[in-house]
């Protein structure tokens, strides 16, 4: 069965760095948009980055930009989120996500969640003194 697993989240100071991995199983990322979304209490989920099929086109919010970097590693199957200078407002549960989607995701409108139809568990990010 297709899954998609998420780690490396954790409790990091205001400044620091995490990186997230998305591994799957079952099917290879090869032909799949990946794309990182974030589900704070009490907030909708949002695209924070999304990366295409190819790798040739890349999405980041615009709170996120310049701080964090998407990529993917066909070798290991597996996409990787890293997080730089972060912020208590980057404080959420995080998702990695797989459409089935060769075209472009350079788009606020691409990287939204009805794109996406697998889904990972989550992984909460904490980002406190």
């Amino acid at each position: 069965q297709p899954q998609l697993v998420e780690s490396g989240g954790g409790l990091v100071q205001p400044g620091g760095s995490l990186r997230l991995s998305c591994a799957a199983s079952g099917f290879t990322l090869d032909y799949y948009a990946i794309g990182w979304f974030r589900q704070a209490p009490g907030k909708e989920r949002e695209g924070v980055s999304c990366i295409s099929s190819n790798g040739g086109s890349t999405y980041y919010a615009d709170s996120v930009k310049g701080r964090f970097t998407i990529s993917r590693d066909r070798a290991k199957n597996t996409v990787y989120l890293q997080m730089n200078s972060l912020k208590p407002e980057d404080t959420a549960v995080y998702y990695c996500a797989a459409a089935a989607w060769l075209g472009s995701i350079a788009s606020q409108a691409m990287c939204a969640p009805p794109t996406f139809a697998f889904w990972g568990q989550g992984n909460q990010v904490t980002v406190s003194s």
